[in-house]
């Protein structure tokens, strides 16, 4: 394996690993880091050393690994406080449930949760559990607490887990939380190193991904969106010089760097954190495929087929719409808004009557079924529609500006819908 390059030389990374079956991946994980340049330290909870053990991570780092808050020998110096003050990044790998639980709540009852409380490092964990476990409500609420918090979380990622599910849960693998970590860094270096960006000063919150509304413990209703656009948005804007929060349903995808994620579930979570975060933003884009509806009451337990029965009836009701709240709040606190117009046909109509119908200042459409673009593709096009006021008009005679953008990556088109954007911005501000 050759060695990963970039700007880390010398940062003393504080790599804490909890108990899930992910520890393995955590030597690997530590090998890198060095390779990469870091000073390694690892501190392991109890339950981590049944899946490795010690020795194996002091053989990799060349670093004694601590295990226990109360060291006589480590604590005669005030060891724990050390060390906190030592490490530039505190990264967990894995970040089990039960870890993130107790640091959502603040708890500091043994040694990694205590150093993360008397820390002002950078803040990184890569959560790693069940699939169920990941999805519980419980979990999302103590995911979003910890990006509130200023806690990076770095996936998880999706696919087959040791226990025989499939879903969302699993540890990133050591080489994308690396790179994840190089990303960063270097955005950060290029941030000092460069001019400011033309969105420098502004805040901007994106929403992106899919919601998911349960209908009972093991099933949901959802949709195709793979977050791509929204994350490809988000980490534009991060480039562009803007302070950035994403509010993110269940992907797998890595939060980009440079960028506040706020992990939600369902569309009621969705909806209380753009409530939460539009109010102090100056650009809001709705990029999320968010479900208009959900069951009136989800299932406690698993709904079973009756024999005899070929049909089901479930009670939906409608969801909040996210979009148009945020475009009807007072003029004092409302950003400027932007929203997507996803449809199968007569996609310029709808998004002209969507732009309208909710209030916004500007709408992106896309056309989902062809073929190679929109949901789950790399490529995107889309038509810019916004109100242009008198300044210019489109075609068709109206107050709207027009701009088609042909299929592209979905990250220079991410940079072309940004700038539009804050042209728009930019343009309401002057009046």
């Amino acid at each position: 394996m050759s060695s990963p390059s970039g700007p880390t030389t010398g940062r003393r990374v504080l790599l804490g690993i909890s108990a899930g079956i992910a520890a393995y991946k955590s030597a690997l994980l530590a090998r890198l880091l060095k390779q990469a340049g870091c000073e390694v330290r690892v501190v392991m909870t109890q339950g981590a050393q049944a899946f490795i053990t010690p020795l194996t991570l002091q053989a990799l780092t060349g670093e004694p690994v601590r295990t226990s808050l109360l060291d006589p020998e480590a604590e005669a110096g005030m060891g724990h406080i050390e060390l906190a003050r030592w490490a530039d990044t505190i990264l967990i790998a894995p970040a089990t449930a039960d870890l993130m639980a107790r640091l959502a709540a603040g708890m500091a009852d043994d040694l990694l949760t205590t150093l993360c409380l008397a820390s002002d490092a950078e803040r990184v964990m890569a959560p790693a559990m069940n699939q169920a476990m990941w999805a519980h409500p419980a979990t999302r609420r103590n995911a979003a607490r910890l990006a509130e918090d200023g806690w990076r979380l770095l996936g998880p990622d999706s696919g087959d887990q040791a226990c025989g599910d499939v879903g969302p849960g699993r540890m990133l693998e050591p080489e994308a939380i690396l790179e994840a970590l190089l990303a960063a860094e270097q955005a950060a270096e290029q941030a000092a190193d460069t001019d400011k960006g033309p969105a420098s000063g502004l805040t901007v919150t994106i929403t992106a991904g899919p919601t998911r509304e349960p209908l009972d413990p093991v099933r949901y209703l959802s949709n195709h969106s793979s977050g791509k656009m929204g994350y490809a948005l988000a980490e534009a804007a991060a480039a562009l010089g803007a302070r950035v929060k994403l509010i993110s349903g269940p992907v797998a995808l890595p939060c980009p760097a440079g960028v506040e994620c706020l992990p939600v579930e369902t569309a009621l979570e969705m909806h209380a954190a753009a409530q939460r975060l539009a109010p102090e933003s100056d650009l809001f884009i709705g990029c999320a495929a968010v479900a208009d509806y959900r069951a009136e009451t989800a299932a406690e337990h698993k709904i079973k087929k009756v024999e005899g029965e070929d049909a089901l009836t479930l009670r939906l009701v409608k969801n909040p719409d996210i979009i148009a709240a945020v475009a009807a709040l007072p003029e004092a606190r409302r950003p400027l808004v932007v929203g997507f117009a996803a449809e199968t046909r007569d996609v310029e109509r709808y998004a002209r009557d969507k732009l309208a119908r909710k209030g916004l200042d500007m709408v992106v459409a896309n056309d989902v079924s062809r073929e190679g673009l929109g949901f789950g593709a790399d490529d995107n096009a889309a038509v810019l529609l916004w109100r242009a006021g008198s300044r210019q008009s489109s075609p068709k005679g109206d107050d709207l500006g027009r701009d088609a953008l042909p299929p592209q990556p979905k990250a220079q088109l991410a940079e072309a819908i940004l700038r539009r954007a804050l042209a728009c911005l930019a343009d309401r501000q002057s009046r």
